[in-house]
C-alpha cells in the first residue's frame, strides 16, 4: 500500500483488464492519425455521408451510424483517453485499451459544462464514436495494413445516478488507437483547443499543429487545406471562413495569413523572431526524445527558442545542457 494525502491508495496491479482515468491535469495530446486525415465530421447536425477520401496514398473510408458520423466534438472523448495514458505510460503505469473514466472529470477536462443535458450528450457522443466505421490503409505504431475498426470498440455505462445521469463509464478504444499510444504517434494540443467551438477552427489547428511541428512555418493551398480538412462547404464558402478565422485570430499560439496564388500560411509568432536563437543537432534532440517521452521535440525546441528570445537572450556557456535541463522541467509539468 502507498500512503497520500487523502489516505490510503490501492496498489496498481502490474497489469489490469482496465485503466483508471485518475491523472488530473493530464497535458491534451490527440492522436497523428485523425490530426492528419479527415475522420470527424464538422457539421452540427448529423451527418450520414459516407466519406471517401485518397491523399498521396492513403485511402480513407468512413461510414456513420443511423445517428451520423462522429463529430469533432465528440473527439474530445478521445483525446481525454489518449491523454490519460500518456501520462500514464510517462509515469511508468501500465495501461490498457479499456479505460474507465469519471464522466464529470472529462466535462469538466473538455471545457464543458457539467449540466444534465450535457451528460445527454456525452452519451449521444459515445453512441457516435462507437457507430462510426473506418476503413484504411493508414499507418498506426509504424505498420500499413489495410482493416477496418470503429472509433471505439465498445462502452458501457458502469455507474449512473438514481436519475439515470451517468456518473462512471467503461471505454475500450479501438486497438488502432491503442498502437497510436503505444507507439507514442501522439502531438501534445494547447489547452486553448478545447475553447475553440467552430468545428473549423478545431480542424484547421490541428493541421496547423500536425504540420508545423516540424518545422517554423507551413504554406498549403486553399485547395488541398480544403480536402485535408474534410469540409463538405463550397471552397468559395470554405475560403470565406478561413478569412474570418485570420481576422479572429484566436487559433492557439499560431498565426494564419493570406498568401498569393490562393495559398494560406501558418507559423508560431515566436519562432519567426528567434533567427538568433541557438539550434540542436540530431543527438541533442535524441537526448530531449528520452528526456520528454510523447513531446514533439521540434515543437519543443521551438517554445525553448522563443523562451530563450523573451528571457532577454542570455549570452549560454552550454546551450545543449541549458535546453535539455529546460526539457526535462518542460516534460515533468506535461
Amino acid at each position: 500500500m502507498a500512503t497520500g494525502q487523502g489516505g490510503l491508495i490501492p496498489d496498481r496491479p502490474p497489469r489490469a483488464d482496465f485503466f483508471i482515468c485518475d491523472v488530473f491535469d493530464a497535458a491534451p495530446k490527440d492522436d497523428l492519425g485523425s490530426m492528419e486525415h479527415p475522420i470527424f465530421s464538422l457539421s452540427t447536425r448529423p451527418d450520414r455521408r459516407v466519406l471517401s477520401y485518397v491523399h498521396n496514398g492513403t485511402t480513407l473510408e468512413v461510414t456513420p451510424s443511423v445517428k451520423g458520423r462522429a463529430t469533432i466534438h465528440d473527439k474530445d472523448i478521445l483525446i481525454y483517453c489518449i491523454s490519460q495514458l500518456m501520462a500514464a505510460v510517462n509515469a511508468g503505469r501500465a495501461i490498457s485499451r479499456s479505460l474507465h473514466l469519471t464522466a464529470h472529470d472529462l466535462l469538466v477536462a473538455t471545457h464543458r459544462d457539467t449540466s444534465g443535458d450535457s451528460y445527454t450528450r456525452l452519451r449521444e457522443a459515445f453512441e457516435r464514436l462507437a457507430g462510426t466505421r473506418i476503413t484504411t490503409n493508414m499507418t498506426a505504431g509504424g505498420f500499413e495494413t489495410t482493416r477496418g475498426f470503429g472509433l471505439i470498440e465498445s462502452w458501457e455505462i458502469v455507474r449512473k445516478t438514481r436519475g439515470g445521469r451517468m456518473v462512471s463509464v467503461k471505454v475500450t478504444l479501438s486497438e488502432w488507437l491503442f498502437q497510436a499510444v503505444q507507439s507514442r504517434s501522439v502531438l501534445t494540443l494547447s489547452r486553448d483547443y478545447f475553447l475553440l467551438r467552430k468545428p473549423l477552427e478545431r480542424r484547421i489547428y490541428e493541421l496547423a499543429r500536425k504540420h508545423c511541428g516540424r518545422q517554423p512555418e507551413w504554406k498549403v493551398s486553399v485547395a488541398t487545406l480544403h480536402k485535408k480538412s474534410g469540409s463538405a462547404s463550397p471552397i468559395r464558402v470554405f475560403r470565406a471562413a478561413l478569412r474570418r478565422m485570420i481576422k479572429d485570430a484566436q487559433l492557439p499560439g499560431y498565426e494564419m495569413m493570406e498568401e498569393p496564388g490562393d495559398v494560406m500560411r501558418f507559423a508560431r509568432p515566436q519562432v519567426l523572431d528567434t533567427e538568433a536563437a541557438p539550434r540542436f543537432g540530431a543527438d541533442v534532440l535524441e537526448e530531449a526524445k528520452r528526456l520528454a517521452p510523447g513531446f514533439d521535440v521540434y515543437a519543443l525546441e521551438a517554445e525553448w527558442r522563443g523562451f530563450w528570445v523573451t528571457s532577454g537572450k542570455p549570452r549560454l556557456g552550454a546551450p545543449d545542457k541549458a535546453f535539455l535541463g529546460w526539457v526535462k522541467g518542460r516534460a515533468a509539468r506535461g
